[in-house]
């Protein structure tokens, strides 16, 4: 987690300086030797950086040539800025009526393929994996490119925006069991050809979800009071003063 934090925060960094103008559009990044040097990272980390950056279509690598940014890379600062909440909410409503859409459609191949995501949550652990196959595989399934553009955009938020991401790991690694349960009554919806039974499914998927990450907020601002309360307590405990007593 710590060096998960570290290149995000270089991508905000390299992005603050696309945004003012230092990296202009069009320009070739500094080597990558040099950033490391510049930011005071390891040189793993500046990579790391820069693949983040691809996924957020600010920087365009060229083997052999370099790191570019791109045309249209500087921030438009009217852009929102989307939380794990609105995000959350978002995909609850869209995914919630391509779940809908895709119980009258969804094949037999389909329905295997999900049922394997379920195998893959329960009996290899791979819980990330299978749950972003599990949702595009429902995608898919409605025949709908819009749909499944839709989809793959809030994937690509959930994925590629930092805060985002600490969000959901604070949640998602501890209930990996209720994300089963819930993926197991989504895919019974869609097995049983029930639009309104997968519809109810998702959305009761995604409002655990939020519900959540409500509590991990909560806890995360308490937990905070009670640093803060507890630095307070050493600086006016009458003990301090006693032991800072000037004689």
């Amino acid at each position: 987690m710590k060096s998960r934090r570290m290149f995000w925060g270089i991508v905000d960094k390299i992005e603050a300086l696309i945004d003012s103008g230092e990296f202009a559009p069009g320009s070739r990044l500094p080597a990558e030797r040099e950033l490391a040097e510049k930011f005071n990272v390891s040189r793993p980390t500046i990579r790391e950086a820069i693949i983040a950056l691809e996924v957020r279509e600010k920087v365009e690598v060229k083997t052999g040539s370099g790191v570019y940014v791109l045309e249209g890379a500087v921030k438009n600062n009217k852009e929102a800025v989307v939380n794990a909440f609105e995000l959350t909410q978002a995909r609850a409503l869209v995914e919630g009526e391509v779940a809908a859409l895709a119980a009258v459609s969804i094949t037999d191949e389909e329905l295997a393929r999900l049922h394997d995501t379920l195998v893959m949550m329960k009996e290899r652990g791979e819980t990330e994996e299978a749950d972003r196959l599990f949702h595009s595989i429902i995608a898919g399934a409605t025949r709908n490119g819009a749909m499944i553009l839709l989809v793959n955009k809030l994937w690509s938020l959930r994925e590629s925006t930092a805060a985002i991401i600490d969000d959901y790991a604070s949640v998602c690694s501890k209930d990996s069991h209720l994300t089963l349960q819930e993926h197991t009554a989504i895919y019974n919806a869609l097995k049983a050809k029930d639009p309104s039974k997968a519809r109810v499914a998702m959305h009761n998927h995604f409002n655990r979800l939020i519900n959540t990450l409500f509590d991990a907020t909560e806890a995360s601002a308490l937990e905070e009071v009670r640093r803060k309360n507890n630095e307070k307590r050493g600086l006016y405990s009458i003990s301090n003063l006693v032991k800072h007593k000037v004689v």
